[in-house]
C-alpha cells in the first residue's frame, strides 16, 4: 500500500476510467470540489508497479471533538472479489487513521446488495453494514440504472432507438413536451445562479436542504468537461435543470430541480430525454438515475419518484429485473467504538434540525421575476 504522489495522477485517473467500479466521487477533481475536507489516495499494485486498487479517502474534522471522519464515497475501487487488496486498502486507511485522529471509516461502493461474495470478505473485515430504505445514507443505497448501449440514431421503422426504448407513457410524456414548444439548453456557469433559485424552490417544495450556490459554482469550476448543466425552458421561461456526470462509461443525474410552474408541460421528462442523449453519444454503458427509495409501498411519498424513473426503461426490461438496483449499502469500519456510537446519533440529529430551520426560513420562497424569464443563449440551445 502506498500513497498517490502527484507524478502518478494520470495513471491514477486512466486507472478509474478504465474500470466499471470507477466513479467520479473517486476521482481528483471531486477531491478539489470537497475543498473543505482533507484528501489522502492509497494504492495497491500489482507485480509490475501498476496500480490494482485504490481508495481515495476525504478526511474532515468533527465539530467541538478533537477527531475527524474519513470517508471515501463509492470507493474502494479494485476488483471486489480481490480480497488482499481491500485488507492493504483498510489496513492503510487504519494507519492513516492514527494519523487523522479518526473515528471512521466510512465506504458505500458500487456493489450490489445481493454479491454475497462480496459481503462475505466485507465482514470478514469486520465491516458493520448499515440497511436503509430511503435517502439516510451519504450515497442513495437504492438507484435506477438504465443500459443504454445500442440506443444511438433509428431502428428500421424510423423511430428514435432512445425514445422507444422508455414505457409508453413516458415516451408520449416526453413527444407531449416536444409538441408544446418545451425546449433545452446547455447552461453555463452565468447560468448557474438561475438554476440554484429553481433548486431553492424544489428544496422547500420536497422537504429537503439544497446546496448553496458557490457549492455549484465550485463543481463547475473543477469537474471541467464532465459536468453539463442542463436548463428546460418553456415560453423562454426557466422551468426545470439538472447537472449530470459523464465519467468513465456512465453518466450520472447527479443534482435536479423544478419550479412549481408549467409541470404539465413534462419539462422534467425531457430533460431525462436530454442527459440520456448525451450518455449515448460517448458510447456509454450506463445512464444512472441516481437515488430513489427502497420502500416500494404505495403510501410512501418518495414512490412517485421512483416511478418517474422507472418509466425510463421499458417493459420488457423491467420485467427482466432491469431498472432498479440496490447497493450493499454503508459499511463503517469503526476505529473508536464509543466515540463512533456518540457521533453518529448527534450527527443524525443535527442533519436533521438543519433541515427543519431551513424549511421554516424559506417556507415562502419563491424565484424573482427576473430570473425566472431570463432567456437562453441561442448559441447553446440544443436543437431536437
Amino acid at each position: 500500500m502506498k500513497l498517490l504522489t502527484p507524478e502518478r495522477y494520470e495513471e491514477y485517473e486512466a486507472f478509474l476510467q478504465s474500470r466499471k467500479e470507477g466513479h467520479f466521487l473517486q476521482s481528483l477533481a471531486w477531491a478539489k470540489v470537497k475543498d473543505m475536507w482533507k484528501n489522502e489516495i492509497l494504492i495497491v499494485e500489482d507485480e509490475n508497479g501498476k496500480i490494482k486498487g485504490s481508495m481515495s479517502l476525504l478526511i474532515r474534522k468533527i465539530p467541538f471533538f478533537p477527531l475527524t471522519i474519513m470517508y471515501s464515497p463509492r470507493g474502494p475501487v479494485c476488483d471486489r472479489y480481490d480480497a488482499e487488496t481491500i485488507k492493504e486498502l483498510v489496513a492503510g486507511a487504519r494507519e492513516l487513521a492514527k494519523k487523522h485522529k479518526s473515528y471512521v471509516l466510512k465506504i458505500d461502493p458500487d456493489v450490489e446488495a445481493s454479491d454475497e461474495k462480496f459481503c462475505k470478505i466485507m465482514k470478514d473485515l469486520k465491516f458493520r453494514f448499515n440497511k436503509s430504505k430511503n435517502f439516510e445514507g451519504v450515497q442513495p443505497r437504492f438507484v435506477v440504472r438504465k443500459d443504454v448501449t445500442g440506443l444511438d440514431g433509428t431502428d428500421k421503422d424510423g423511430n428514435d432507438k432512445l425514445i422507444m426504448s422508455f414505457e409508453s407513457k413516458t415516451r408520449y410524456n416526453v413527444r407531449v413536451a416536444m409538441r408544446k414548444g418545451v425546449y433545452a439548453k446547455i447552461g453555463t456557469r452565468e447560468d448557474l445562479k438561475a438554476f440554484h433559485e429553481v433548486m431553492m424552490v424544489t428544496g422547500v417544495r420536497d422537504g429537503f436542504l439544497p446546496r448553496s450556490l458557490e457549492y455549484f459554482e465550485k463543481m463547475y469550476d473543477e469537474m471541467g468537461d464532465a459536468l453539463r448543466l442542463y436548463l428546460i425552458y418553456y415560453n423562454d421561461v426557466l422551468v426545470s435543470g439538472a447537472i449530470a456526470i459523464l465519467y468513465g462509461n456512465k453518466v450520472w443525474y447527479l443534482y435536479g430541480a423544478s419550479s412549481n410552474e408549467y409541470r404539465n408541460m413534462m419539462p422534467n421528462y425531457l430533460m431525462q430525454y436530454e442527459m440520456m442523449k448525451w450518455a449515448v453519444e460517448n458510447n456509454c454503458d450506463i445512464y444512472d438515475f441516481r437515488g430513489v427509495s427502497g420502500d416500494l409501498n404505495k403510501g410512501n411519498q418518495l414512490a412517485g419518484l421512483l416511478r418517474f424513473k422507472i418509466g425510463f426503461i421499458n417493459e420488457e426490461d423491467q420485467a427482466k429485473g432491469g431498472g432498479l438496483v440496490e447497493f450493499v449499502g454503508a459499511l463503517d469500519y469503526v476505529f473508536n467504538p464509543f466515540m463512533y456510537f456518540f457521533i453518529e446519533k448527534g450527527e443524525r440529529t443535527y442533519r436533521e434540525l438543519r433541515r427543519r430551520i431551513f424549511l421554516h426560513k424559506n417556507k415562502d420562497f419563491l424565484p424573482t421575476a427576473k430570473t425566472a424569464k431570463q432567456k437562453p443563449s441561442a448559441e447553446k440551445e440544443t436543437k431536437e
